[in-house]
């Protein structure tokens, strides 16, 4: 098949991607801001928001990954322009992520003594308790506010959740200048003054999606009149069963880099800096790939909900190879400007912690060779992942992610990632491992499921 088969596809997977992108870079650009702002007060502040998001991001990506399970639903019924079927399956996902955001909150809020059992940095400790009571409570909004964002998205509708989360950007940044530093009258309040930022703009995020949602003739009858309380076990069942197996997804992925957050803890909180500054970067990059992931997941939901599967496989490979070329771009800056990208983080106009400055820089920008390699892998794993929830295959996929980053990733990390090994380097060389495992083994059980799709096609045509 000729290439333009499939750069043609570019612009519309543009058109979808390009907001869903911008929308997750918010999320992104929230932390971003939060460390470059943090990184200026301290090493230890910069590690103590590491510490403490660190729980939170492993909670958040569980809530996100089983919110994606509405898009397909939706697409699927826009696609055969089912409406009860549609307001359905988001008023039962829109149940279930604030239920579940409520749940994550307790358990993050709980969890909090398990920092000082982790045997990380005492200062680091003490500095991040604080911060996470509220940044915890900040997830019950951003969980609501999945439900409507996939519901948009799964609508072909994905510049909306894009300006919300704009709106709360600019928000948070403001809020941010004026509470850690204490501005225009306000108490100099530090890290807490990031995590008050981070609460307030989520809850602004939720009302601000909702009031446009209802703005819109397409969409104001499904996020109108709903009768929360009136639910269906069956379209239940079937969220959880879709959504409990992507959470876990998103949630082994996620998950191995949050211990890689844990892991460097151990060798010190300059390490635990420095990683926070590669993390930071790369997950950037990394929502580029996200978006891609979830126009795959729109486009192969419709094709499926249209049952017409050769055009589904070319819309996919499209979508990949995107993602490929986007990836070798991020991979070569980061390759060319890995010793500048980490000095945006700190101050070097900072005596006092200048050593400590010096040397979170120095382990940053190695890092960052890592992440340099590991992009092409990544965004692979993360598009075919899209795919197959769009084909709303979620089981094979979640234990792929399960083998690939904790029998394999983690291991290497643990082992290489040891003071006299590799240290920080090592850690990163495993999330390397399992992203290229992951990336690898999706990829065959989306060639697999496709050509059977088709073959069953065609056999039942003949």
């Amino acid at each position: 098949m000729q290439l333009s088969n499939y750069t043609k596809e570019f612009k519309y997977n543009w058109q979808l991607a390009a907001p869903v992108m911008l929308g997750m870079l918010g999320h992104t650009f929230v932390s971003f801001i939060d460390n470059i702002m943090v990184g200026q007060i301290g090493t230890a502040e910069l590690a103590a928001v590491s510490l403490g998001n660190s729980f939170v991001f492993i909670a958040m990506s569980f809530g996100i990954g089983f919110s994606t399970a509405i898009t397909p639903l939706i697409a699927e019924a826009d696609a055969a322009k089912d409406f009860l079927k549609g307001k359905s399956s988001f008023k039962h996902g829109l149940f279930l992520c604030s239920v579940l955001g409520i749940l994550l909150f307790l358990i993050v809020f709980l969890a909090k003594p398990l920092m000082y059992l982790m045997k990380q940095p005492i200062e680091v400790v003490g500095l991040a308790i604080p911060y996470l009571n509220l940044v915890a409570c900040s997830l019950i909004p951003l969980i609501i506010f999945q439900g409507f964002k996939q519901f948009s998205d799964g609508m072909s509708m994905t510049k909306l959740p894009m300006y919300s989360t704009i709106l709360g950007n600019v928000i948070n940044i403001a809020l941010n200048y004026v509470l850690i530093f204490g501005k225009f009258g306000f108490s100099e309040m530090g890290i807490l003054g990031a995590a008050y930022g981070t609460l307030i703009s989520r809850i602004i995020m939720v009302w601000h999606l909702w009031f446009l949602l209802r703005a819109k003739e397409k969409t104001k009858a499904f996020v109108t009149h709903i009768k929360f309380f009136v639910l269906d076990k069956l379209m239940l069942k079937k969220l959880i069963d879709l959504g409990t197996p992507s959470a876990m997804q998103m949630f082994f992925e996620v998950a191995i880099f949050t211990a890689a957050v844990w892991l460097s803890g151990l060798l010190g909180k300059n390490p635990q800096a420095a990683n926070q500054i590669a993390l930071n970067l790369s997950s950037m990059t990394f929502m580029i790939a996200m978006g891609l992931s979830v126009a795959a997941m729109i486009r192969v939901g419709n094709q499926k909900g249209l049952k017409t599967y050769l055009e589904l496989r070319r819309i996919a490979y499209s979508l990949f190879l995107m993602a490929i070329i986007f990836a070798i771009g991020f991979a070569i800056i980061f390759f060319v400007f890995h010793e500048q990208l980490p000095k945006i983080y700190v101050d070097f106009d900072d005596a006092k912690n200048l050593v400590d400055n010096t040397e979170v820089i120095s382990i940053a920008s190695k890092l960052l060779i890592a992440a340099a390699i590991y992009q092409i892998s990544d965004s692979i794993q993360v598009l075919v992942l899209g795919a197959l929830r769009g084909l709303q295959d979620v089981k094979i996929p979640t234990i792929i992610t399960f083998i690939s980053y904790w029998l394999i990733g983690f291991p290497v990390s643990w082992f290489l990632g040891k003071e006299d090994v590799y240290g920080s380097f090592g850690i990163w060389l495993g999330l390397l491992a399992g992203l290229t495992t992951a990336a690898i083994l999706l990829y065959i059980r989306f060639n697999y499921l496709t050509k059977k799709l088709i073959r069953e096609n065609i056999s039942i045509n003949l």
